[in-house]
């Protein structure tokens, strides 16, 4: 494993990413706190190593979402369903989910997620970049990324699928303790490049949303373009 600083930002260079984040996810649901989970293929089988590893789960554990999709829980689009299916079903005892209510419609799921967020510190939120730079539902040059005072918003899509989103704030993840990335593959190596080497920019949302403190856990195929020494 290859660790180093960049921009304040610890990178971590593994094999097997996914395995290394299921054990940061399980050694903070080993005390009572707040998580905040995202959605992604890659973050999915973090997930299922991490319920399969240790699927005894605390009461006071709180799970929260970084976003979610504005459909209703079961729809295949849902970040809840993909936590539902990947971590919730394998565990014997359920900790405290607190899922967006998608199916609201956005801004009264924000409205909503912002009242019941009052006073919360994630200790541990797991994020996601994708190929345009975005984290959560975060998108380039987004409005969401100039929101200085809510800790959630509804937000427009900025990919597939085109639905409406909710999603958490720079101010918001700026109280966590720690943020954890999880980014593999080669097609997010330009992306990773710009959120953690080159200097912060909205054209880059990732290159924004940081916590007390931050690290980028990577395969070797996504960190290609981070610069070398």
């Amino acid at each position: 494993m290859a660790i180093r600083s960049l921009n304040g930002v610890g990178i971590h260079v593994v094999e097997d990413p996914a395995r290394l984040a299921a054990g940061w996810l399980i050694h903070t649901a080993s005390e009572p706190g707040h998580i905040a989970l995202s959605g992604g293929s890659t973050i999915g089988r973090a997930y299922k190593l991490a319920g399969d590893l240790q699927p005894e789960w605390r009461p006071d554990i709180h799970l929260w979402f970084g976003d979610e999709r504005a459909v209703p829980p079961a729809d295949e689009r849902s970040n809840f369903r993909l936590v539902r299916e990947n971590l919730l079903d394998r565990l014997r005892a359920d900790p405290t989910v607190h899922r967006i209510h998608g199916e609201l419609g956005a801004p009264d799921a924000a409205e909503l997620y912002e009242r019941e967020l009052d006073g919360v510190t994630f200790d541990l939120a797991m994020n996601g970049i994708g190929a345009d730079g975005h984290t959560a539902s975060l998108f380039p040059s987004a409005p969401a990324l100039d929101e200085r005072e809510r800790r959630v918003v509804a937000a427009e899509p900025g990919l597939e699928p085109f639905v409406e989103r909710v999603t958490l704030t720079a101010p918001m993840f700026a109280t966590t303790r720690l943020l954890v990335y999880l980014v593999t593959g080669e097609s997010k190596a330009e992306a990773v490049s710009r959120a953690f080497a080159d200097e912060p920019s909205p054209e880059t949302p990732a290159s924004l949303i940081r916590g007390f403190e931050t690290i980028a856990i990577l395969d070797a195929a996504a960190a290609s373009k981070l610069p070398q020494g």
